[in-house]
């Protein structure tokens, strides 16, 4: 398979440690000090480009491409106010495009746990539910995507919140997510539901990134070949 890395910090360069030890090939590597190299001809050479860039360019980045016609795996957060245009975008164009918020196997089974436990907790208002984030200082958006697809999982089943707030909620009608950002953290997400009687809670800690980029390398051996809008709920067979 031949890979282009549309974003060649950290964690492209991880991804691309774990691909070439698969055997797969990386034809074009994408950073701030290369965007000239960011062309449609480029991106043809991949099967899949993988896209770990900023909130600002995703969008631009995923449309460009769709516009090649290669298959697109993102892992990019803090852009998808515009998710419902990039949908469109790529059935227009026929494309193929994965996004996941976390492409770590543990998280995505974590968002299984959270959902499940949520439909739990949901008939039982005398617990209230908070949520914490820690990541390194690097993280651009807060609180992390991971965070927010925790969070709407969330609200999507306990009636008595209404949407979330990054900060102590102020009512209890607020989830409350509290972002810490410190060295050296990959990632920690924890959810806690209180009672006067006792806490139920479950966390997720990465140790490293080879988590993420060992599932941004998987979802992109998924894809290739296919037509459509995919999530990790796919790639795992959840």
């Amino acid at each position: 398979m031949k890979i282009a890395l549309i974003g060649y910090g950290k964690m492209g360069q991880a991804i691309e440690e774990i691909a070439v030890a698969k055997g797969h090939e990386i034809v074009l590597k994408i950073g701030i000090e290369n965007l000239e190299d960011f062309t449609v001809e480029n991106v043809q050479k991949a099967d899949v480009a993988i896209e770990f860039t900023s909130p600002h360019s995703a969008f631009g980045n995923i449309q460009q491409c769709l516009d090649a016609g290669v298959a697109v795996v993102s892992g990019s957060t803090g852009w998808l106010e515009k998710w419902p245009d990039i949908q469109q975008y790529c059935k227009e164009k026929n494309g193929t495009l994965l996004y996941a918020s976390n492409f770590s196997i543990g998280v995505n089974l974590f968002f299984e746990l959270n959902t499940y436990l949520a439909k739990l907790m949901a008939n039982h208002p005398d617990y209230d539910v908070v949520m914490e984030e820690i990541h390194h200082t690097q993280k651009r958006d807060a609180p992390s995507g991971t965070a927010i697809t925790l969070a709407e999982q969330v609200l999507q089943h306990v009636r008595s919140k209404k949407h979330w707030v990054n900060e102590a909620a102020k009512n209890r009608e607020d989830l409350s997510i509290i972002s810490e950002r410190t060295d050296p953290a990959p990632g920690t997400h924890k959810i806690k539901y209180t009672s006067t009687i006792d806490d139920i809670e479950i966390i997720h800690t990465a140790h490293n990134r080879k988590g993420f980029a060992g599932g941004a390398v998987l979802a992109a051996e998924f894809v290739v070949g296919k037509k459509g809008i995919f999530t990790m709920k796919e790639v795992l067979g959840l």
